[in-house]
């Protein structure tokens, strides 16, 4: 298989450097796509992926780079269309389990991880976006290093330790590839009690990511005890979990690779004790996030400041959560009603809800109703230091590369998220900004959308940073002044961050127009490792995946085109509805072959388990025309009225009588059409 990847790597060379590069590439010298580094190395072994990721077990690189994943094109010489995702930018030396997001969902099969370089110092893996001309892979006396292992689609679940009064637990992260319950077990699941051991199982969880999953105890614990947290399927699609009344024939234990249940364990305390967790933070002084709070019949967390200590009870509430059922909590966002100015000393206190109205009544009643929890005739509490500045967050997230969006800021004065890439830790303060918001007014603000600069072709680390308005004119002038004025906010003389992974996914942007029926126009189209744009008509919907194909675009490389012209192989005559469809280069010899091959290769870019896709309307001019200079007929003016009268039943019955109508049955039944070649690439 080596042997097979290297002469890829040798022809995509040639494509890209003629006939010099194939020397090169030979004999390991004068390349950026293959440079001999000795040191690298690559473990990746077998193992179950939650359907999102997989885990590199070690990557060495001697002077930095990535872990890239390939899919099993890359063994036909899909050198480029095999990338199915990659690390974020790893430093010189060794990694261990290092997570790779990929692109596109995770399917049962072999995949290729693969020691990439970083040649041109961006800390921007390129290697696709350059068409290999950038981070080419390590080699070792003249072989790629890289290491294979077979993936398994499954899930994953994740469960601390925790206080409980018995009634509930928290499962901290469920990943589900296609959808089920977590399901709650005591230990004698190890002894073979599959249904004794039983204490509890979630709601129905669909596909993806499930964090903080609460899950009332039909068989509640009365001691402390170990728990095991198990995956289970939805096995005969009812969302409704019947593993145990059906003695295990529906509803069984997500299987690792081994054919083990995916499961985890946790210790939890049984107590009626109430518990917080209040940690150092830096804070634009709007809001604080207590790390956890365990409240065994409900209530809140109330944030008073070091007054309290003092006597003045009521004085020194500075804000309170929202009501919290019974339980344990984690990272409670606690918005202050009176901000905090300086740095200062505040105090975390879980509060009952006294007359269960799951309003926090404190203050008014002056201490009757909701007063704090106690332990040996004292309030619960834990107290932490709170730096006044600033706070961001930003996760983990696909972009269509034009915006990026921060979860959550706080600013103590004002002024902007901006936006860097990983250069920033280059040194690069300036050339690193990518993009800012607009100005924030002093205070919260969440689900702030930046739009950047420039276009992300690739996927990367970017940095959210807060910065202040120094110059106090609402303007974000940082870069312009080389610093003098908007300055980031700092903590202990650093910037507060946060970095996130963003991944550039396919997308697509059409609009209804009016052509000559020779050729469309499709307003973006982004493709992460390039492609083609074709155009189907409206009877992909009805199963014609190859027949509907009317058009299709020039090769496109990776990264996102504006007003790309398709040129229709077979002209359209007459008004209708079109849906260009995002197609992969899988063979990697930019010729579209999805037809004639009978989609074997260049199949279409697939995002949450649907082809990626748009729907619009196409008037052609000459059958425009022709409708406006000839009067119908009777017989047509009966058939227009009847068609009328359709359309509007049509659209009360699937729109409620207003909304997108046809054009939204053909987008969803064109996603559903090409599910089945969409498979068959994976």
């Amino acid at each position: 298989m080596r042997q097979r990847i290297l002469t890829a790597l040798i022809a995509l060379t040639v494509l890209t450097s003629g006939t010099a590069g194939v020397a090169a590439a030979e004999t390991g010298t004068d390349s950026e796509l293959a440079q001999a580094s000795n040191g690298a190395s690559v473990t990746f072994a077998n193992q179950t992926s939650d359907g999102d990721t997989v885990t590199v077990d070690s990557v060495t690189l001697p002077e930095g780079g990535y872990v890239t994943v390939h899919d099993a094109s890359l063994n036909e010489g899909a050198v480029l269309g095999s990338v199915a995702g990659t690390s974020t930018y790893l430093g010189p030396g060794t990694h261990e389990n290092v997570t790779v997001t990929l692109t596109d969902d995770v399917s049962d099969g072999s995949y290729v991880a693969m020691a990439h370089m970083e040649t041109d110092g961006d800390r921007t893996y390129e290697f696709v976006a350059s068409n290999g001309q950038t981070d080419g892979p390590y080699t070792t006396d003249g072989d790629i290093v890289l290491d294979g292992a077979d993936v398994t689609v499954s899930a994953s679940v994740s469960m601390s330790d925790q206080p409980t009064t018995g009634d509930s637990v928290v499962v901290d992260r469920v990943v589900l590839s296609e959808g089920g319950f977590v399901t709650v077990h005591d230990a004698s699941v190890t002894e073979g009690a599959v249904f004794e051991s039983i204490r509890g199982t979630s709601a129905y969880l669909g596909p993806g990511v499930h964090e903080d999953v609460r899950v009332q105890l039909s068989e509640p614990v009365t001691d402390n005890a170990t728990l095991v947290p198990m995956a289970h399927m939805d096995t005969n699609d009812d969302e409704a979990y019947t593993f145990e009344e059906s003695e295990g024939e529906a509803d069984g234990p997500y299987a690792t690779a081994d054919g083990s249940a995916v499961v985890d364990t946790a210790a939890v305390t049984v107590t009626d004790t109430a518990r917080t967790t209040f940690d150092a933070q830096a804070t634009g002084g709007h809001s604080v996030v207590v790390e956890s709070v365990f409240v065994p019949d409900g209530g809140f967390v109330t944030i008073h400041d070091g007054s309290v200590a003092e006597g003045a009870v009521f004085d020194s509430v500075r804000g309170t959560s929202t009501y919290l059922e019974p339980g344990y909590h984690t990272d409670v966002v606690v918005t202050l009603d009176t901000p905090v100015e300086n740095d200062t000393t505040l105090v975390a206190m879980p509060h009952r809800d006294t007359d269960d109205d799951e309003t926090y009544d404190f203050v008014e009643t002056n201490g009757k109703d909701d007063g704090p929890y106690t332990n040996m005739g004292s309030a619960v509490t834990d107290t932490g230091e709170v730096t006044v500045s600033a706070s961001v967050t930003i996760a983990d997230q696909s972009s269509d590369g034009t915006t990026v969006v921060v979860d959550r800021v706080d600013v103590s004065e004002g002024g902007f998220v901006v936006v860097h890439d990983a250069t920033l830790f280059d040194g690069a303060v300036f050339d690193s900004v990518v993009g800012h918001s607009e100005y924030l007014e002093p205070g919260v603000h969440e689900n702030v959308t930046v739009t950047l600069d420039e276009r992300l072709a690739s996927g990367q680390t970017l940095v959210a940073m807060p910065h202040a308005d120094s110059d106090a004119d609402e303007s974000y002038t940082f870069v312009e002044s080389e610093g003098d004025a908007d300055g980031p906010y700092t903590v202990g003389g650093d910037a507060v961050v946060d970095t996130a992974q963003t991944t550039i996914e396919a997308s697509l942007a059409f609009e209804s127009q009016t052509t000559d029926g020779e050729t469309v126009t499709v307003d973006a189209v982004t493709l992460q490792d390039g492609g083609f744009v074709t155009v189907h008509d409206a009877s992909v919907t009805e199963g014609a995946v190859f027949e509907s194909i009317r058009g299709t675009s020039a090769y496109l490389g990776p990264g996102t085109h504006e007003n790309v012209t398709v040129t229709l192989s077979d002209t359209v005559t007459e008004n209708t509805t079109l849906v260009p469809m995002a197609h992969r280069d899988t063979d990697g010899d930019e010729t579209y072959t999805f037809a004639e091959s009978e989609g074997s290769a260049d199949g279409p870019y697939v995002a949450a388990g649907s082809a990626v896709v748009a729907v619009g309307d196409l008037s052609v001019e000459s059958a425009t025309e022709n409708s406006m200079t000839e009067e119908p007929t009777e017989t047509e003016m009966e058939e227009m009225t009847e068609m009328e009268e359709m359309t509007e039943m049509d659209e009360e019955s699937t729109t409620g009588g207003s909304g997108p109508g046809f054009t939204a049955a053909v987008a969803l039944a064109a996603l559903v059409a090409v599910a089945f070649v969409a498979r068959r690439q994976a």
